[in-house]
């Protein structure tokens, strides 16, 4: 690659790698769609929307990719059987996860509340009848993903790399190989994919943990730290739907997913056992 480009951004380590140099207006608008994406969808900033919303509820204007974003996370809560839910955000908040990243659980498990009760998403934005902290998580970093990439695309860039910590899409000829990371060990890998046009994403419950088997992976209808998967990583077209479904394979069978989306998985479970979609099957170590 010509040109690389590292940044902090929606919390994490993000690397653009592109095959021809960026101008340093490419570079400032990559780092503008991540403060606009993050002064509406971040908790833990006391002046985004979401903020705003959960402290009167009401509703927030979204621009035209939130009705995307809401399509997809709809999709997944009705797949899941509410168990992607982007209404996770006080069961998380009262575990420990908050605004201010206490780590101490003000009380115990709780579910979240139903979408329908609290919740109405749009094209034109999000309306809630009561106060909730609402958690895109699920979905929205590989969301920004697709954005930035899609932005450079537009510029005339036909090799780029866009990598959030993982989550990662990819736009050009030929492959990358991609390792991924064993859950336990950050040093080591469980396996390689090669890595074309399209998007690579995963989700490890050790990644954002704390306590005694708190981690940031709840399932929405219990309030509880999923306990069965520790690990996912998705294939697919695009990030943002690469993300949601990483999030979804902790709490559904890939079957049940199948039929809504095209998309190639690795599981990891507690027990150290792997599952995988038949095209990869070479893309695990013995």
């Amino acid at each position: 690659m010509a040109d690389s480009f590292s940044f902090e951004a929606i919390g994490t380590g993000w690397r653009v790698d592109t095959g021809a140099a960026l101008v340093p207006g490419q570079r400032a608008e990559l780092l503008r769609l991540a403060g606009e994406y993050d002064a509406l969808y971040s908790r833990f900033r006391a002046d985004s929307g979401v903020t705003a919303l959960a402290a009167a509820g009401g509703s927030l204007p979204l621009p035209p990719h939130g009705a995307e974003l809401g399509l997809l996370l709809r999709s997944l809560y009705d797949l899941t059987d509410g168990g992607v839910s982007p209404l996770v955000g006080d069961p998380l908040a009262a575990l420990g996860y908050d605004a201010d990243y206490s780590l101490t659980p003000a009380k115990g498990p709780a579910p979240a509340r139903a979408w329908d009760d609290v919740l109405t998403w749009t094209d034109d934005g999000v309306t809630l009848r009561e106060p909730a902290i609402l958690d895109v998580g699920a979905a929205g970093k590989g969301q920004l993903v697709d954005l930035m990439l899609e932005y450079l695309r537009a510029e005339g860039h036909g090799d780029v790399v866009v990598d959030a910590s993982g989550d990662m899409r990819r736009a050009g000829d030929g492959t990358i190989t991609v390792a991924l990371e064993h859950p336990y060990d950050p040093s080591s890998a469980i396996g390689a994919v090669r890595l074309g046009t399209g998007a690579l994403c995963a989700s490890a419950s050790n990644r954002r943990a704390w306590g005694d088997g708190l981690h940031h992976v709840l399932d929405a209808r219990t309030g509880r730290s999923v306990d069965t998967v520790v690990a996912t990583w998705v294939l697919a077209e695009d990030a943002m739907t690469a993300d949601g479904l990483c999030t979804a394979l902790f709490l559904t069978d890939p079957a049940d997913l199948a039929g809504s989306f095209e998309f190639d998985y690795v599981l990891m479970y507690s027990d150290g056992r792997a599952r995988y979609s038949a095209p990869l099957a070479g893309a695990l170590f013995s």
